[in-house]
């Protein structure tokens, strides 16, 4: 396998891994504060029982996402040296804070997890408050960084060499707000509907304890609010792009040709020179992009061919993502109209909410592709190429296969361990 290649899938796959545990670690400390919140509220032993059984996964999955964000960590450095050796010094700064914020969390999930008996209720109900902030700060930290690599800022190149590095400016490049506000209600999302899937198939198998129902009602009013604001977070991202980031942009909408009155090319197979089976939506991606049906989109005919993105990944991808999403919206408006005519759930619409988790994991890995691929070839847009920033060393190849394999088991374990919480929920 060629080095680079062999370099991008060990990443690929790491990153792929690793963005579930870093999504769960955003959000579900929300999920368990809310839990025992309401049983502060209510007493009602549901949610106790619920909170008790959430925090214990939310333990597992934090040990696998700190495992998986360790080898990231060391990846960085072992298979993007040239990467490193221009951009280690410009965004050293939030990588530093997400140390921070991680030990934050890492410090007061013990105290969490061994207060249940020490602690008055409702000092260890606050407990975790540390816990929910510092997940979506961290994940801040790690995207405003991935932001720098989509609009490298804060220095300058001289003779070769970084200079006059402004590490805030850096920290703060262009995309950073859109993207962290896209990325964080990602997480928001993923673990707001895995957690109602969850809960919705052991409906389905027949498990009627009241904290499986109280479960699904808390989940399902995250994912209510978190999936609509995705997608206006998403618009506002797309227009950025389209403004900003015209390449990206022209692969992931599959426009070939700069034009006034552009169409929306819903699904259909990206080529390098065309689309087939696309439905074309005349007008409509020029009046999303501009609010004006005979505004101007940027086209792959004006970029570089050798500045182009895969059109054919970032399309799909892109169409995966929009799609899995708007599956996801459709979902929480099913539940939430059964909510409002106060009817009880039925098996389909169980069985729809049990879709939710697949889906929603598409969608969230279906969007990071979209990220990444969309900056290619550039690992540091305009600064750095990804084939001149991979490791040269031998064997990299081996190493992808031999942490491919640690990825599996990791992803074992931490099935079993989350099967033992359930079981035990059960005894």
């Amino acid at each position: 396998m060629d080095h680079v290649l062999a370099a991008r899938a060990q990443m690929g796959t790491s990153l792929g891994f690793h963005i579930v545990f870093a999504a769960l670690g955003v959000a579900l400390p929300l999920l368990v504060f809310a839990a025992e919140g309401m049983w502060l509220r209510t007493r009602d032993r549901a949610y106790y029982d619920l909170a008790r059984s959430w925090a214990k996964g939310m333990a597992i999955l934090f040990a696998v996402g700190a495992v998986s964000g360790t080898i990231l960590s060391f990846e960085l450095g072992l298979l993007w040296p040239g990467f490193m050796r221009y951009a280690g010094g410009i965004i050293g700064l939030p990588f530093s804070l997400e140390g921070f914020a991680f030990f934050i969390e890492a410090i007061f999930i013990g105290l969490y997890l061994y207060g249940w008996e020490r602690l008055s209720p409702r000092a260890h109900w606050l407990a975790a408050l540390p816990i929910v902030l510092s997940g979506p700060i961290s994940a801040i930290f790690i995207t405003m960084a991935n932001a720098w690599m989509q609009m490298p800022t804060g220095f300058r190149i001289e003779s070769g060499a970084v200079t006059d590095v402004q590490p805030l400016v850096a920290m703060f490049a262009r995309p950073w707000l859109v993207e962290i506000t896209h990325a964080t209600l990602a997480a928001f999302v993923f673990t707001a509907f895995a957690a109602a899937a969850v809960c919705a198939v052991a409906w389905l198998r027949g498990d009627r304890r009241a904290h499986v129902a109280a479960g699904l009602r808390i989940a399902m009013v995250m994912a209510a609010i978190a999936i609509p604001s995705q997608i206006i977070a998403g618009d506002i991202l797309a227009r950025f792009d389209a403004d900003h980031e015209p390449a990206k942009f022209a692969a992931m909408e599959a426009v070939y040709h700069t034009q006034r009155g552009a169409p929306i090319a819903i699904g259909g197979i990206a080529r390098a020179d065309r689309i087939d089976g696309a439905i074309e939506i005349p007008y409509a991606l020029s009046l999303l992009v501009a609010g004006n049906p005979n505004a101007q989109v940027t086209g792959l005919n004006d970029i570089a061919a050798d500045d182009r993105p895969p059109i054919e990944l970032t399309h799909l991808s892109f169409d995966a993502m929009v799609g899995s999403g708007t599956a996801l919206f459709l979902i929480a408006a099913a539940w939430f109209m059964t909510v409002l005519r106060r009817r009880n759930m039925s098996r389909l619409l169980a069985t729809v909410i049990g879709c939710g988790a697949p889906l929603a994991l598409v969608a969230l890995e279906a969007g990071w592709c979209v990220t990444e691929f969309g900056r290619q070839p550039w690992i540091a847009r305009g600064l750095i190429r990804t084939t001149d920033a991979a490791t040269i060393a031998p064997g990299i190849d081996i190493a992808f296969y031999g942490f491919t394999l640690i990825y599996v088991v990791l992803a074992a374990t931490c099935w079993w361990l989350l099967r033992q919480v359930d079981r035990g929920a059960r005894t």
